[in-house]
């Protein structure tokens, strides 16, 4: 698996890789509600803790 850098810095996975269709779904609903609630100003400790995620999945 190789990552990639986006054009804001985040990272992912190179499209594919070993991750079923499904989990890609699910990882991108993920990606939604993130960026769905840090547009609503909502702390990263926050949106971690309500999502079980850790913080450092969606520090930039």
């Amino acid at each position: 698996m190789y990552l990639t850098t986006g054009y804001i810095g985040t990272m992912g996975y190179v499209q594919g890789g070993e991750l079923s269709a499904e989990r890609r779904a699910f990882r991108e609903r993920l990606r939604l509600q993130i960026t769905e609630r840090f547009v609503r100003e909502e702390s990263g400790t926050a949106v971690a803790w309500d999502l079980r995620i850790n913080i450092r999945s969606i520090r930039c």
